[in-house]
């Protein structure tokens, strides 16, 4: 059972201020929670202790931060089937999924534990000519000082950790707002950060209405945003964010190749898997697949059959795998560009049927350029299906998009996987296997409309740091 109110954190405290944010249960509607929602003054001061805590962060050797973050790992661990039934009722996360959530939440904060004690530098040469004889240089990466989260939905313990694992590790304090819909993964976190001696201010996990990602965005004493979650609002964002590097993780209409050579089963499973797990509710879920012509009805058939085999219902049912949308209103909005496609001339292969906030898994082909499910990104349980004959001419056609996040190519032909990488205006190209596909240390993120930056936590370090140089003269005499 979740508690009965949630605080928010502000300078490292549990506050019970209100309970003013009210939680759903996405399955049944019903209210599951109440959570504590910060104004702008609780900001404010957020901010405040975050630029005090600036050099206490900044002093903490490695293997303290080390150990915070090892504290984590221990304590997520414990909590285990609590994080996941969070998951499960505030998300709508079928229980399978939000396990596995829960793994990636240990996985990344081990991977930062790992990194924080080889933050390092370089020694660099310096007489590449007679006028810098006897000089040398040495960098350190230093801290880049406070700085401000925003977090999605979809994944509401592992996108939070991949912002604030690193943070800890790099020794930059931190503001976080969580998603409104999705707070309670973020705050049990922060009740665990809490357990641990990260100085005054360190952190602070504010849950708060929309106009708040102003101060979030604006306030010159943050020195950073990272934000994950629409394109529209990221890009908003960053208009106003001002000096302050910008980090942008937003999203995608991700697309899987699928080559004669390919092993359909194989491929199948994992198609299924990418394209409707958690409801599709994920920037990579595969929305796209281009099959090669020769065995094009042949996957056809058997991904219709695998499709509707797929279980919908309770997410807190183990043998659900299709749980409900994070609202009704999005899955009406994704039903309704369903509908259009098919006036617009789409063949529906399976599914299509949408009950309050659940939408059936659904396959669509024949689906002309122009229209939303195909151009945007559809975030919900909907794949199209294309054929194609030449394989340079589909990778332009991934191209022909307006996002670049991953994209997922099944082959065998060693030089085509090869072409697809170099030609695919992607962050990340997944050979024999979904765009779906991510592990926690990789760099991931996208291009064009898909972001700025890269996730995973060595390159988010990067992101939280600033190399600084020193340059040393020796002279003759001091030689």
């Amino acid at each position: 059972m979740l508690n009965k109110a949630y605080p928010y954190y502000l300078a490292n405290e549990a506050i019970f201020a209100n309970e003013d944010l009210k939680v759903l249960d996405k399955y049944s509607g019903e209210t599951a929670t109440c959570v504590a929602m910060a104004d702008n003054q609780t900001i404010d001061q957020a901010i405040a202790a975050a630029q005090a805590a600036s050099e206490p962060m900044r002093n903490m050797a490695a293997f303290e931060r080390q150990a915070v973050l090892e504290h984590c790992v221990k304590r997520f661990t414990e909590r285990f089937d609590e994080l996941a039934y969070a998951l499960c009722v505030e998300a709508g996360k079928p229980i399978n999924d939000a396990k596995g959530e829960v793994t990636r939440l240990i996985d990344t904060f081990k991977i930062a534990a790992e990194e924080a004690t080889r933050i390092g530098g370089e020694v660099i040469p310096m007489d590449i000519s007679a006028r810098a004889k006897g000089y040398s240089g040495m960098t350190k990466r230093v801290p880049i000082g406070p700085c401000s989260f925003i977090s999605p939905f979809n994944f509401p313990l592992n996108l939070v950790a991949h912002k604030v694992a690193p943070a800890i590790a790099a020794g930059c304090p931190f503001i976080l707002k969580p998603a409104s819909l999705t707070p309670i993964g973020a705050l049990i976190i922060g009740e665990i950060l809490a357990e641990t001696n990260l100085p005054k201010g360190a952190f602070s996990i504010l849950p708060c209405r929309r106009d708040g990602a102003d101060l979030f965005t604006e306030d010159e004493r943050l020195k950073l945003l990272s934000f994950t979650g629409s394109p529209d609002v990221g890009w908003a964002l960053k208009a106003k964010a001002g000096k302050k590097p910008v980090v942008l993780e937003l999203g995608g209409n991700a697309a899987c190749v699928v080559d004669h050579d390919a092993e359909l089963d194989d491929a199948i499973t994992r198609i299924v898997f990418g394209a409707f797990y958690q409801s599709g509710q994920s920037c990579i879920g595969v929305q796209r697949i281009y099959v090669h012509e020769s065995v094009y009805d042949t996957f056809k058939e058997k991904i219709i059959e695998a499709t509707t085999a797929l279980k919908m219902g309770d997410p807190k049912d183990p043998q659900t795998f299709i749980g409900p949308m994070i609202s009704e209103n999005e899955a009406t909005r994704l039903d309704l560009w369903i509908q259009e496609a098919l006036h617009a001339g789409a063949r529906l292969l399976c599914g299509g049927e949408r009950s309050g906030s659940m939408l059936q898994a659904t396959l669509l082909e024949n689906v002309s350029a122009g229209q939303a499910i195909r151009d945007e990104e559809a975030f919900g349980p909907v794949a199209i299906l294309d054929s194609f004959s030449d394989f340079n001419a589909v990778l332009e056609e991934i191209n022909d998009s307006k996002f670049g996040l991953q994209a997922g190519i099944f082959t065998r032909d060693l030089y085509k996987a090869q072409k697809a990488w170099e030609t695919l205006e992607v962050g990340g190209v997944v050979i024999g296997d979904v765009p779906s596909w991510r592990v926690d240390h990789m760099p991931y993120g996208g291009v064009k409309d898909s972001g700025l930056g890269r996730e995973g936590i060595k390159y988010a370090i990067e992101d939280m740091t600033e190399l600084r140089l020193m340059v040393i003269r020796t002279t003759e005499k001091d030689a």
